[in-house]
This record gives structure tokens, sequence and C-alpha cells, in this order.
């Protein structure tokens, strides 16, 4: 139970769909709620099948390039750190995802799925906790359910997103997005110390 909390909360502070409210708010401003309701769904669904084709296909890649896994989680490591220190004393991700929404890209893909939602970190993450040298199929089959649990969450979250930003508005997303950040920094180190262990051996 431990092991899933911790993953959730780890998969949570990457992806962090209360940070991608903001942005989802101005890229439907002024839009229809069946409109709305589709740049939801295209946004969570391609960001899905990002994260997803990362799960089944992120290791294979490292292991055809011959990569250890130990390299791969200590630098996963060190971009997650880097990751949460963007998130903390940066621009908050609302904030700095704001500015990407007025550059006339398909916004339901740019910035909204990617990287809002299945961000570099979040990608990263689910390669290192999807392992096949230290977990079981059982074991990446539960994490891929918390992937796709915490998808449907946001998912939720973006359908009543109006609502949720009158109670919390964007100051709260910012608190909230830098708190996952520092949560995401103590996670970051401790992969990089058991990468770290794992490659010298210790």
């Amino acid at each position: 139970m431990e092991d899933l909390i911790r993953q959730f909360v780890l998969l949570w502070a990457v992806i962090d769909p209360i940070g991608t409210l903001p942005v989802f708010l101005a890229v439907t401003a002024g839009g229809s709620v069946a409109h709305n309701r589709k740049i939801a769904l295209v946004s969570v669904g391609v960001a899905s099948l990002v994260l997803l084709f990362f799960i089944v296909v992120g290791e294979i890649l490292l292991e055809a390039m011959s990569i250890p896994l130990s390299a791969f989680q200590i630098a996963g490591g060190i971009v997650l750190f880097v990751f949460a220190l963007s998130m903390i004393f940066g621009d908050s991700k609302p904030e700095e995802e704001l500015q990407m929404v007025n550059k006339g890209v398909d916004s339901a893909i740019f910035p909204l799925a990617i990287p809002s939602i299945a961000s570099p970190g979040a990608m990263m993450a689910v390669v290192l906790l999807t392992d096949n040298h230290r977990f079981s199929l059982i074991d990446q089959a539960i994490t891929t359910g918390i992937v796709v649990l915490i998808m449907f969450i946001t998912l939720m979250l973006l359908l009543i997103a109006p609502l949720i930003q009158k109670v919390i508005g964007t100051a709260g997303a910012s608190v909230i997005s830098r708190v996952m950040g520092l949560i995401l920094a103590a996670v970051a180190t401790n992969s990089v110390l058991a990468g770290i262990q794992t490659y010298f051996q210790l």
C-alpha cells in the first residue's frame, strides 16, 4: 500500500492535473460546452497515449542503445530534479504554459496534452516506474493502472475546470504546483541515490 501511495504521489506531482487547469481555461476561453469537452477529451487522450507509449517502449529503446537502467535512473532523477526546481523557483507550471497558448498551435495537443499533462518529467517517471529488471509484470500493470486513474481524474477536473477555478483561482493553482515541485524534488533525489547505489553495487 505504501508503494502504491508513493507511485500515485510521484505521478500526480509530475502530471500535475491542478496546474493544467489554468492552461485549459485559457485554451477554451469563449468556447461552447461541447467544444470545451472535446478539447478535454482530445488532450487527455493524446497525453495518455504518449505516456502508455513510454511505458511499453521506453525501456526497450534504452536497452537497444545499451544504456543501463541505473544510468537512466540517475539521469532521470537529475532531469526530474531540474524540472522540480523550475516548478519551485521559475514560472510555475500554469504561468509558464499560459505563455504558450497564444502561439497558434493546435492547443489541444500543445501546450495542453504536451507538455502540460504528458510532461518530460512524466515520461521519465513512467519509464523509471516500469523497469523490467526491478518490477514484475503485475507491478507494471498496477503502475499503468495508476497512470490511467490519474488521467481519468485529470479529465474529470478539466470538465469541471470553471468551477474549480472559481474556488482556488490561478494563484491557488500556482501554489499547488510549487508544492508538487518540492515533493518531486525529494523523489528525484531519492531516484539519483538509488541509481548510484545500484550502479556502484553499494
